[in-house]
């Protein structure tokens, strides 16, 4: 039996590279960037007005001038114009390119505007500051700057700079192919209306969503507790999945059969056990030339906490996710638990006073709890020793919500 830190060790060093691909920017939305992009021009490109009003040559308001005639009018989107006459103004809207020899915008609200015969005029009536209201070009970001690195997940910002620099494809990391294997007589289709001895699958189900909030597609199998049977199905899987990941069937009971049928399938254990509860029988194997294996115990709190502990870190791995630091909260009540395992409390996360982040523990009913998981949002880990975990001592954080 592994403990903990040993048991994550051996299962990162079993990552593989999942390969690169390139999609649509518009299908980008949550994949692993695995390239280098850089800004193709100043951001941004121009010196570019940020509120509508008019814009002047600031020497003219030096030396006193107030009125200022309307020569025309610079539009986003229109050609940069030229203003002809340093004793005048032009007209600029919200987005524009600065006109040529203007350099300071004043906003309509600090004018009084006349007109006399078809021609306009424009009074200051507040005091002006030299170049304001103006965003200069490349003031944010220089031409050739590194804007985006390998490994961060692209989302909404992300996507709007990918679209800036004229980036209509990216390239990605690939997405491993996953299958999900429920394993139990016990289990009926989630449409099907179980007799009193059954229930419907849901771990598979559990296990699809958080996948689907990394972009990975999942399909989901059902094994029957037969040795035979098992064996049929498990062996084409195991010629076209990257990742299978099993849940049930991985105990000590007399229907526990899926360790020893992945094995005749040809996987190589590299662990069953874990000094850890809940999840203690979870079984980790890898096929040669073949996918990893995950095999869990059927409980749903336990399945729960094996995936985001173990799973995801190893696909975001996989993938090339860029690394993200640890996170710790503070117990908000005293926790005891006297055995030698380290424990995965479900607790709820809050923010306290001072910035800190506070663990709440979440009363469940054992591994087989499903409903106490809608009251948490982590998993907090506590170590093997000591027995008794004082309020406001400070623990790694597994967040699932």
């Amino acid at each position: 039996m592994m403990s903990v830190p040993d048991a994550f060790k051996a299962v990162m060093a079993a990552v593989k590279d999942t390969g690169t691909t390139t999609v649509l920017l518009e299908a980008a939305a949550g994949r692993i960037l695995r390239e280098q992009v850089v800004a193709d021009r100043p951001f941004p490109p121009y010196d570019r007005v940020t509120m509508d009003g008019i814009a002047i040559a600031y020497e003219s308001y030096a030396r006193g001038q107030r009125v200022f005639g309307l020569e025309d009018v610079q539009a986003a989107g229109m050609p940069r114009m030229q203003l002809a006459n340093l004793a005048d103004c032009m007209e600029v809207m919200t987005g524009a390119i600065l006109p040529e020899l203007t350099d300071t915008v004043i906003p309509y609200e600090h004018l009084q505007q006349t007109e006399h015969e078809g021609f306009k005029r424009f009074t200051i009536e507040k005091e002006v500051q030299a170049g304001q209201n103006i965003h200069a070009e490349g003031s944010d970001v220089p031409a050739g700057k590194v804007l985006l690195s390998p490994g961060i997940r692209i989302g909404a910002a992300e996507a709007g700079v990918l679209a800036s620099v004229g980036k209509a494809e990216v390239k990605v990391s690939k997405l491993p192919r996953v299958y999900l294997v429920a394993t139990g007589d016990e289990l009926v289709e989630i449409r099907s209306a179980p007799e009193r001895h059954q229930v419907r699958m849901s771990n598979v189900y559990s296990i699809a969503a958080a996948l689907h909030a990394l972009g990975i597609p999942a399909d989901i199998i059902h094994l029957r507790d037969e040795p035979h049977s098992m064996e049929q199905q498990l062996r084409p899987l195991l010629t076209k999945s990257d990742v299978l990941v099993c849940t049930g069937a991985v105990s000590a009971g007399k229907f526990d059969h899926l360790p020893q049928v992945l094995e005749r399938c040809g996987m190589q254990r590299v662990f069953h056990k874990v000094e850890q509860r809940p999840g203690k029988p979870f079984l980790f194997g890898t096929v040669p030339n073949g996918p990893v294996v995950f095999a869990l115990p059927g409980n749903p709190v336990s399945v729960q906490l094996c995936y985001y502990r173990y799973i995801q870190p190893w696909l975001l791995a996989c993938l090339h996710h860029a690394p993200e630091e640890q996170l710790f909260a503070a117990l908000e009540t005293d926790v005891k638990f006297d055995k030698p395992l380290t424990y995965f409390l479900p607790v709820q996360l809050q923010y306290a006073p001072g910035a800190r982040i506070t663990a709440r523990p979440v009363t469940y009913g054992g591994s087989g709890d499903m409903a106490a998981l809608l009251h948490a949002n982590a998993f907090m880990e506590l170590p093997p020793e000591p027995e008794m975990f004082p309020e406001g001592s400070v623990f790694p954080v597994w967040k699932f919500r």
